[in-house]
């Protein structure tokens, strides 16, 4: 790897302890916003081609098929992607990992919107999958890094708000740059400002505190992830065999995540990439119109993920079962109204979106939560990512599997499918209702020492 993209190296460690908590104060704000705002520009060369899609058909005369097998294709390099990057960000300084897979995005957008021909648009909206990859696992390494035990579930969750933030203003962008300019400039625009964004990266980010001179932040904060006698039984690195074997692929309520995350997944690409065109189609809106319209659907996924995670805490107490079960009948729901309901009123139908979003994103969120919650706390990565393959097998779907149905059956093909994923999906969660995770940890703040407790999840 080039030398510039290895760790950063650690200094000295800062002694004066009122410097050191007014450097991690700043560090802390500015790495998190600049974070933040770089995974939301990741989304503007994502869901490009989603939003130019409706222009395209009408000006290169490409079928629902060809452009599905486009968005397959992202989601089969994006998912490949996620594994093999994230073993390179593990040993890579995020400052640049991050920073040059979005630059790289933004040029193979730029690229895509010179092009004409399927098979060049195939090939460069596959690389762009493939970079898509970088944005994800250094933001994990940094929110690891930046923020302890006892805290980052709140910035995790936040953090998390960046996909539907990006995803609320790609439509807005790229309705108003192809309705007036055309497709092509609903892709170039969007690939210079994530050029831009890269350079933004470089100067903002850092790497970990110990490389500013500044401890750890387990040691700054007095708060390690176990006490001193409980890591010393639950430290114990697993043998692969055993995070395999024993903790995921032997677990049963893994499987049914993974199958579930597959039907969510489905659901969450179809409404995302396909209902701006069915709104277009059916109900005659214009494409500035329809965008707006499917940007409600990630506003309605940022409040479905915050309520979703902090009733599954409260009301259930840590069970995330019953709000999965919950917010996938909403979900479930809700695309029975945007399907059935017969209005072309924009309210109703950016209502019915917006619902489809919130109930969506909440199960979306817990499971790969409840996967790693129900997996021993050294496989709790393998088994999430295990989960995370399944997903993208269904995102996959949802391209060009999913566009040929509506090219032949029509769109009542198209929404039979995903309420049929709606309707699998609740199944599968009701198994889960009464299953707690295999560890739970609590935190005490004025000693900061955590204890775990092992609950049977039989």
């Amino acid at each position: 790897m080039l030398k510039f993209l290895k760790p950063a190296a650690h200094t000295k460690e800062i002694q004066d302890k009122a410097l050191v908590k007014k450097e991690y104060k700043y560090w802390r704000f500015r790495i998190f916003y600049a974070m933040f705002s770089g995974y939301v520009f990741y989304y503007f060369t994502r869901k490009s081609f989603t939003f130019a899609m409706p222009a395209m058909m009408e000006n290169l005369g490409f079928d629902k098929a060809q452009l599905g097998i486009l968005g397959s294709m992202l989601y089969i390099t994006y998912g490949l992607s996620k594994f093999a990057s994230g073993v390179m960000s593990d040993q890579s300084n995020p400052r640049f990992f991050m920073a040059i897979g979005l630059i790289i995005t933004g040029i193979t957008n730029i690229f895509f919107g010179f092009s004409s021909s399927l098979i060049f648009f195939a090939i460069f909206w596959g690389i762009n999958g493939w970079f898509q990859g970088w944005g994800w696992p250094p933001c994990a390494r940094l929110l690891t890094h930046w923020y302890s035990q006892s805290e980052r579930g709140t910035w995790w969750s936040v953090w998390s708000t960046s996909h539907n933030v990006g995803g609320f203003l790609i439509p807005i962008i790229v309705g108003v740059c192809a309705q007036y300019l055309g497709w092509r400039y609903a892709m170039f625009i969007p690939g210079v400002l994530c050029i831009l964004m890269g350079f933004v990266l470089m100067n903002r980010l850092r790497d970990t505190p110990q490389s500013l001179g500044l401890p750890a932040i387990e040691k700054y904060r007095n708060d390690y992830p176990v006490s001193k006698k409980e890591a010393e039984k639950t430290e114990r690195e697993l043998s692969t065999k055993e995070i395999l074997f024993d903790y995921v692929l032997n677990n049963k309520w893994i499987w049914i995540l993974a199958v579930a995350s597959f039907f969510v997944y489905i659901v969450r690409i179809a409404i995302n990439d396909w209902s701006a065109l069915y709104l277009i189609e059916t109900k005659n809106y214009s494409l500035i119109k329809a965008n707006a319209c499917v940007a409600l659907f990630e506003v309605g996924g940022l409040f479905g993920m915050l309520v979703a995670g902090w009733l599954s805490d409260k009301l259930f107490l840590g069970r995330r079962g019953p709000m999965n079960v919950f917010f996938s009948l909403g979900m479930l729901m809700s695309v029975m109204v945007l399907w059935l309901y017969p209005s072309v009123s924009i309210y109703v139908n950016s209502i019915a979106l917006f619902m489809i979003g919130f109930f969506l994103f909440g199960p979306q969120m817990l499971i790969g939560l409840a996967a790693a919650e129900l997996s021993h706390k050294k496989a709790a990565g393998t088994a999430s990512g295990f989960a995370g393959w399944f997903a993208y097998f269904g995102a996959a779907s949802a391209g060009y599997p999913l566009g040929k149905v509506a090219q032949v059956f029509g769109w009542s093909g198209y929404f039979w499918i995903i309420a049929a994923c709606g309707a699998i999906t609740v199944l599968l969660f009701l198994p889960m209702w009464r299953v707690k995770g295999a560890h739970l940890r609590t935190h005490d703040d004025d000693i900061g020492d955590e204890t775990e407790e092992a609950v049977s999840v039989k």
